[in-house]
């Protein structure tokens, strides 16, 4: 095994060599004719003039060799039910759906929006997508009418793919009346609405002659077998569109064979999942992981994916491991909050299943603070892999890619760059900072396979958005700071816009949290930069302690916030202190468990916190107003 480092050199140096033997973990129905065409920067084609389908790589090419093996296991902790479908079995659902789709007049470049819960028919659903060459919009099931809206009006869909209702925490979430009042408020509304009835919501209202019964139609097409379209590489497979968006949202735009070639080789480097192998990945499919690695990576690589509805904590805090050690899930997915989530329960539910099948737990989403790091690699006794990516790229960008060389792991950091990535850390005058010192994180050109490959619809949004920052040469912006040490770890500071500038000092939101977190009482922390007219920004803390009774009362809080800021002193130094450290016992996040730093900010100003269609528990923020209140 070649060392990583070289490995990695080898992607940037002889890319068309490299990129063309990681092509070949993918079938192609026409070989590739140029593996790397970036003839008009910073748009690069990958594999041009080959032609393949995800949905074959993902589903036909596995159900004709190994027909009965697993390859969905749909869990739904709300409704209690638990489904298995073969390679088989799921290649039958899939061609259902796409003849369902070609009767409603889904045609090859047509997009379909796909507004479901975590429910096997919306695994159908995306496949069937691309099975007949039919361009996905997957909108995270909670967002409101009026977001939905505006997705519905930039992708323009023949079609929507909706249910009566999700499930969280035990109660039905109807998702019928927003998707009328979307359609109302849209421009450009689909032509026909496909209803999965749950029978949750009994008594939905339905649209004549717009709104179609999944069942029914299904159950005429049982027998139905739709080939496969095969896409030239560089044609559209999905768009995704970028939490947090204003105005117009941003639709990431994602290729066919360079996202299949990418996915592929991450299963096999990074991931280390294969064949006949089990992956749970915790996140949504509304979300880029639910996309890349709850759908399309673990079967392309022949692996049996868990699709999840519920929490982390229901029925207990055991369920996640219940159910690795049910399914022998050999690789999970995951994101920091949860973990920040369990440490608070008993760690005996952790003790309490057989997790022997369980390789490596990854950890993604968010910046991974040292405690929680450690705390669950102690309580696994399994490499815990942090990695950091974007909706944009499709797949990590800083991992330890265990599948070439077992580096050491460092807590808190991504580690390295990952093969494909020309990844650098930029001071803002383009020029490249040397170790230990804070700078954007860029990538030098052409983007590797898998990321976007443009903003639908705005090959000039692309150029602007990613490309602007740095011209001298081209470079695409992340928009995160980060850092490297001598070793070549980099750890991720947080947004560029959660740098806050203290009289000249920049300092990244994600260290301040590290230093208040490392104090014994607090469990998790969310730190914001609050304008101040004398030193431009300041920092605030917002808190969840440990146990409730340490900060029970005026002077207990007073105490301890006095003592965190010591604590604070004794790391960073003085300059780093928050102004107040206020004390909650819960943080605004959203569903997917990102943490709404920029809704807590806006509070903290006294401006509008925006859209919150998102927010998990809304009372958090009524918490933090409080707080500021009091």
């Amino acid at each position: 095994m070649s060392s990583y480092k070289e490995f990695h050199r080898r992607s940037i140096e002889d890319r068309d060599g490299f990129w063309a033997e990681q092509a070949a973990l993918v079938d192609w129905h026409k070989p590739v004719e140029q593996v790397c065409d970036f003839s008009r920067p910073p748009f690069v084609k990958w594999f041009k003039g080959g032609e393949t389908n995800l949905c074959y790589n993902a589903v036909d090419r596995h159900a004709a060799k190994r027909p009965n093996d697993r390859a969905l296991i749909y869990i739904s902790t709300e409704t209690n039910e638990e489904k298995v479908y073969s390679f088989a079995e799921l290649q039958r659902e899939v061609e259902r759906m796409a003849a369902v789709y070609e009767e409603l007049g889904v045609r090859k470049g047509d997009r379909v929006l796909i507004y479901m819960p975590m429910i096997a028919e919306a695994a159908f659903a995306i496949l069937a997508c691309a099975r007949i060459g039919a361009i996905h919009s997957v909108v995270f099931g909670g967002f409101a009418a009026g977001s939905l809206a505006t997705r519905i009006d930039d992708a323009k869909p023949v079609l929507m793919v909706s249910s009566d209702a999700g499930m969280r925490n035990g109660k039905p979430v109807p998702y019928k009346h927003l998707v009328d009042e979307a359609c109302k408020l849209a421009e450009f509304p689909p032509r026909k609405v496909l209803i999965v009835d749950r029978g949750l919501d009994k008594g939905f209202p339905t649209v004549e002659g717009r709104d179609v019964d999944y069942a029914t139609l299904r159950a005429k097409h049982l027998d139905a077998q739709v080939p496969v379209v095969w896409l030239e590489s560089s044609e559209p497979s999905y768009i995704l569109y970028t939490s947090g968006t204003t105005g117009k949202p941003k639709g990431v735009q994602r290729d066919t064979g360079g996202y299949a070639v990418a996915l592929a080789a991450s299963m096999k480097h990074i991931f280390t999942g294969f064949e006949g192998e089990t992956m749970f990945s915790t996140s949504d499919i509304g979300w880029v992981v639910g996309h890349s690695y709850i759908i399309y990576g673990p079967l392309i690589a022949g692996m049996a994916t868990v699709m999840y509805e519920g929490t982390p904590l229901r029925p207990d805090a055991g369920i996640w491991w219940q159910i690795v050690e049910k399914h022998k899930v050999n690789v999970m997915f995951s994101a920091p909050t949860a973990v920040r989530v369990l440490k608070k329960q008993d760690p005996a539910y952790l003790k309490k299943y057989d997790l022997s099948s369980l390789k490596h737990l990854f950890l993604a989403g968010e910046p991974l603070d040292e405690t929680s790091h450690k705390w669950i690699m102690d309580e696994l006794g399994i490499p815990v892999i942090d990695n950091y990516w974007q909706t944009e790229t499709g797949w990590p960008m800083l991992a330890i890619c265990r599948g070439v060389e077992d580096s050491r792991i460092k807590l808190g950091s991504p580690a390295f760059p990952v093969y494909g990535y020309d990844l650098r850390i930029f001071r803002e005058d383009g020029t490249e900072c040397g170790p230990d010192e804070k700078g954007i994180v860029g990538i030098v050109p052409p983007l590797p396979p898998g990321c976007l490959s443009t903003v639908w619809g705005q090959d000039d949004r692309f150029v602007s958005t990613y490309f602007s920052l740095f011209t001298d040469p081209v470079v695409y912006s992340s928009s995160d700071w980060g850092i490297k040490d001598s070793d070549g770890y980099h750890t991720i500071l947080g947004r560029m816009d959660d740098v806050i500038n203290v009289a000249g000092h920049r300092l990244g939101t994600r260290e301040i949290e590290e230093a208040v977190q490392a104090h014994k009482a607090i469990a998790e922390v969310a730190v914001v930069g609050v304008a101040d007219e004398v030193k431009g920004q300041m920092p605030m803390a917002f808190a969840v302690v440990k146990n409730a009774a340490d900060a029970d009362t005026p002077e207990k809080r007073a105490a301890l916030e006095k003592d965190v800021m010591k604590t604070v002193d004794n790391l960073l130094g003085a300059i780093a202190r928050p102004s107040r450290v206020h004390f909650i016992t819960g943080l605004p996040k959203t569903r997917s468990g990102k943490m709404l730093r920029r809704s807590i900010q806006a509070l903290a100003e006294g401006r509008d916190p925006g859209d919150l269609t998102t927010i998990d528990d809304p009372t958090t923020l009524e918490q933090i107003k409080a707080a500021l209140a009091g």
